[in-house]
């Protein structure tokens, strides 16, 4: 089976951090179905929500418009949905969606003749106590024994969450991107989310955050641009 191809007028959101940095991802999706915006193909690339995860009824009510609206999209469009660190576990809230998990990450795809790798951008030069809290966290076992605190956890998190400040001009981004890019070196082209920088260097693509820069990349004529939408 061959990759993936992305196709024309695909978009990818990312770093929406709904619903505590503004509502632009659901309105993005109200747009959507309503069909202003015409598309067949949607790649979600993680964090669109601040804090959602699997296994667990009570984190979904902060969301529930998006999710639900999200749900019924997916039945009609193609969505693939590159777990985040902010949004996990998802493929039992999503079953319409192909769901990757950070350890499924870096998928790939092609684009007019490209080999494309996508990935959130958190799964590599991330460090052992990262990579290790996010094996324990992002796991049913850990979530179910999460359970008889479930609301006390949870709305500390979603507090704290609330108050982050999250957009930034990332200094050094130059040189991140020169570690991240050893592990892509069979992929022509490389895009991410997760640093929220909307930035091009080389062949790697650093997506905007929905809620940063208010902007989601869109295929055109066989080429990633930003645009708000």
């Amino acid at each position: 089976m061959g990759n993936r191809e992305i196709k024309e007028n695909a978009i990818f959101i990312a770093d929406s951090h709904y619903p505590h940095h503004g509502d632009a991802f659901y309105k993005l999706l109200q747009k959507i179905a309503a069909k202003e915006i015409q598309t067949s193909q949607i790649f979600l690339m993680g964090d669109n929500f601040d804090l959602l995860f699997g296994f667990n009824d009570y984190i979904q009510i902060f969301s529930k418009e998006a999710i639900e609206l999200l749900q019924r999209l997916s039945k009609e469009i193609e969505f693939i949905y590159l777990e985040g660190n902010h949004d996990f576990c998802l493929a039992e809230i999503f079953p319409d969606m192909k769901v990757y998990s950070r350890e499924e990450q870096p998928i790939c795809c092609e684009l007019n003749g490209q080999k494309v790798a996508l990935s959130h951008g958190d799964r590599y030069v991330t460090g052992f106590g990262y990579d290790l809290y996010c094996k324990v966290l992002r796991n049913k076992t850990t979530l179910t024994l999460l359970k008889p605190l479930e609301k006390l956890i949870i709305n500390h998190r979603m507090g704290k969450l609330s108050g982050k400040e999250i957009c930034f001009n990332f200094i050094g981004f130059e040189k991140r991107v020169a570690q991240i890019l050893k592990y892509y070196q069979d992929a022509d082209l490389v895009i991410e989310g997760h640093f929220h920088q909307a930035k091009t260097i080389g062949k790697y693509i650093s997506l905007p955050s929905l809620a940063c820069q208010g902007e989601i990349g869109v295929i055109e004529e066989g080429k990633i641009v930003f645009k708000r939408l």
